[in-house]
């Protein structure tokens, strides 16, 4: 039986890495994890384009990765485990480029987190913010 994750789809900031986000994501993955190796990090940096287009992604996820959007990434099937390699590439900590994802600045989303999370009130739910 396959599990429903209708359910968290209202969730902002939620994505469950499915098998179909896990299908649609697997080359931009995969070019993630060649970024491991210091040689492959280097030819990325150098050209970044010449690099993705080595990949059979789609343009959408190139350019996500050349714009550094992070959320379009994972909305591609990115895997935020393996997008880490993009950012660790970069010297960009974990947290700085989680922050990207949210509506707050770094030193907000920083605070947010020693604060103990996202605030009940006011971004609970898509539908109540008027994006889905």
């Amino acid at each position: 039986m396959k599990p429903d994750f209708e359910q968290f789809k209202d969730i902002p900031g939620t994505t469950i890495f499915t098998i179909e986000y896990a299908r649609k994501g697997f080359w931009l993955n995969q070019f993630c994890m060649s970024l491991r190796t210091e040689a492959n990090r280097k030819r990325f940096l150098a050209n970044e384009r010449e690099y993705l287009d080595e990949w059979q992604m789609t343009e959408e996820q190139k350019q996500a990765v050349l714009d550094r959007d992070f959320q379009k990434m994972l909305d591609n099937g990115g895997n935020v485990y393996f997008l880490s390699k993009i950012f660790a590439s970069e010297g960009i900590s974990y947290v700085e480029a989680v922050s990207t994802m949210t509506d707050s600045t770094l030193e907000e989303y920083k605070q947010m987190m020693i604060d103990g999370g996202r605030n009940i009130e006011g971004w609970r739910s898509k539908k109540e913010r008027g994006e889905a």
